[in-house]
């Protein structure tokens, strides 16, 4: 659509003042990557689509559940297409979009590419917030595009029940730095970006129970645009990449198995965990997606005996804009930790590897 059609094209009407608008968050049935779709019913919903035919130049589609599109232009570039919306994960209006948009354009970090632009996607209930509280939204996801060097060049609108924000996210990449997450190998190391906890913080916050500092690190983490991607993927030695978002850990690093046809390990005592966050856990503040999550794939998961259940709900815990999960040989691990630092995430950390599959189907094992 034209960058005009960002502008709600509505007749006139009176919008409450801001002090009498409700919270963001109070006017969506979940909040950030938590919306999406349970994995297996997504599974069961694309399995009645029919087979189109595939260009040879689509280098990544859907068979493995990746992060994004990816199109071979020419020799030397590929287009990464995806797009990421949800409803809000705060009730700020301008961290809402600032979350939104750095989750966005995660995806195309993910496949090793660096943004090109941005199209906004807009649904806001027009009778329940005013056009200021909307406006601040999308300055928010404006602000990170800035930062990430790139234009949102137009989008579209809608008046919605919920209020929705994301965006259609473009890159390049050079089609032999393309990062999937089908290329694990046996003896990879799994090194995580970002420490987990954000679907905790979440729910936390929702019931009033998350204090300012608990606030500031969950937006500091979510705000954080994951920059390594590009010079990770440069490596020859980094087989493998994702970002972990609403399918969690888990269920990230079991889309990591299936597509290498390899298990995945994890060490879940060097998984980095936000502060706080397993004390939140145990008193119950768990997003409905961490069930939905582990109803969909934990016969896929082999737990340790008497793992506890807040460990299995950060597990299975939602991100939104969460960390790259890289696979990459041992000899690799110093270089690719190098990149992480040098991009500002001190948190990375090895979180498990990748080893020979044990039995006919791929699974992650947790120890």
């Amino acid at each position: 659509m034209l960058a005009a059609d960002l502008f709600l094209r509505k007749p006139p009407m009176t919008t409450p003042p801001a002090a009498a608008e409700p919270r963001l968050t109070s006017l969506s049935h979940g909040g950030g990557c938590g919306c999406k779709i349970a994995p297996g019913v997504l599974t069961e919903i694309l399995r009645g689509a029919s087979a189109m035919p595939v260009p040879p130049e689509l280098l990544v589609g859907i068979e493995t559940s990746d992060d994004a599109a990816v199109y071979q232009l020419n020799d030397e570039q590929a287009l990464v297409a995806t797009t990421d919306f949800f409803m809000p994960i705060v009730d700020d209006p301008f961290d809402f979009g600032r979350i939104a948009a750095t989750n966005a354009l995660s995806d195309v970090y993910a496949m090793g590419g660096k943004p090109i632009l941005a199209l906004a996607l807009v649904g806001m209930p027009i009778a329940v917030l005013s056009t200021a509280t909307i406006g601040r939204v999308l300055e928010g996801g404006a602000s990170v595009c800035r930062a990430a060097g790139i234009p949102i060049a137009g989008g579209h609108s809608i008046d919605s029940v919920e209020a929705i924000y994301g965006l259609v996210a473009l890159g390049l990449v050079h089609p032999q730095r393309v990062r999937r997450n089908a290329g694990a190998k046996p003896g990879d190391l799994l090194v995580l970006g970002k420490p987990l906890g954000v679907g905790v913080m979440s729910a936390a916050l929702k019931k009033g129970a998350l204090g300012a500092e608990g606030y500031d690190r969950m937006i500091a983490t979510t705000t954080k645009l994951n920059t390594p991607g590009p010079d990770l993927a440069a490596l020859d030695a980094v087989h493998a990449l994702t970002d972990v978002t609403g399918f969690a850990l888990a269920g990230h690093a079991l889309e990591m198995a299936r597509g290498s046809g390899h298990d995945v390990e994890l060490d879940w005592a060097a998984v980095p965990l936000l502060p706080g966050v397993r004390s939140l856990a145990g008193q119950g503040f768990v997003t409905g997606a961490s069930g939905r999550n582990w109803a969909s794939y934990g016969a896929e998961v082999a737990l340790p005996e008497g793992f506890a259940a807040e460990d299995r709900a950060l597990l299975t815990d939602p991100q939104t804009s969460g960390g790259l999960l890289t696979a990459c040989t041992p000899e690799a691990l110093d270089a690719v930790l190098a990149i992480f630092r040098e991009h500002g995430f001190g948190e990375a950390a090895v979180v498990g590897r990748v080893v020979p599959a044990a039995g006919p189907a791929p699974r992650l094992r947790v120890r």
